[in-house]
């Protein structure tokens, strides 16, 4: 194998010319999308750089209260974003709800990963921990995001046959069964989407970047099927706890719906 093709500081403005295109096309067909291009584009270039001198500054100086304060970071991200999308539309027990789906399911995933599926050493090692986090954590937290848009929806769209269930002498956790089942796969469907997809439709930005940096394409694949089983894991353990948990916070304390 190869080693990687440095890029030039040359090399990567070129890249900015894809940009000119997109604003070249929107600003013809009269999108109004200009303004939001260029932050995005600055926005991701200037969030890349300031990570990419921070983690050369951790991988030089590996230590484990590093290396926690950077995921509980990452976490607490994660959750604010959550909960920031339904701003107003959410109980206070349902955000405590999400903050604890968030930690558990990624966190109970990320630690038999890296300790047993991987067997990282030392445990702390930021060049592993940090990436497999990131992605753990930026899979659970879209998956969150459409399972309590998907289970808020669903309990306002459905409500009068809650009721009707409730009447007839349901309990609220077997009236709303059926949307925590709709629900759980709505939110998981987009990660058995990307795994149904992979290798065949498109090769994964993970597995790709290995291939470029001059490791063996098997080892490569080694290290997606184990990342993506993961994910999935991270995934689905996050939203059966927000849902598990969360359908409680549409009744009160005598089983009606608030």
């Amino acid at each position: 194998m190869n080693g990687i093709i440095e890029l030039t500081l040359w090399q990567v403005a070129a890249a900015y010319i894809f940009v000119v295109v997109v604003l070249f096309i929107v600003r013809k067909r009269g999108i109004g999308r200009e303004q939001e291009i260029v932050l995005a584009t600055l926005r991701m270039t200037l969030q890349l750089v300031l990570v990419g001198y921070v983690l050369v500054l951790v991988f030089d100086n590996p230590h484990p209260a590093i290396t926690l304060g950077i995921i509980v970071l990452m976490e607490l991200f994660a959750i604010y974003t959550v909960i920031r999308k339904f701003r107003g539309y959410l109980s206070p027990y349902l955000q405590r709800v999400i903050a604890l789906a968030m930690i558990a399911g990624t966190s109970v995933c990320l630690v038999f990963f890296l300790l047993v599926v991987i067997g990282v050493t030392p445990w702390y090692n930021p060049q592993y921990f940090i990436p497999i986090a990131g992605m753990f954590i930026g899979n659970s937290m879209t998956a969150l995001s459409l399972g309590v848009k998907s289970l808020t929806e669903n309990m306002e769209s459905q409500r009068h046959l809650i009721e009707e269930a409730l009447i007839l002498g349901a309990t609220p956790k077997n009236a709303t069964g059926k949307i925590i089942d709709s629900t759980f796969d709505s939110a998981i469907m987009p990660t058995i989407n990307s795994m149904l997809g992979m290798g065949i439709v498109f090769l994964p930005g993970m597995m790709t970047g290995q291939i470029l940096a001059g490791v063996t394409p098997t080892t490569a694949i080694a290290y997606q099927i184990a990342m993506m089983l993961g994910i999935l894991g991270a995934v689905a353990l996050s939203v059966i706890i927000v849902l598990q948990m969360g359908y409680r916070s549409f009744f009160n304390e005598q089983a009606q719906l608030r």
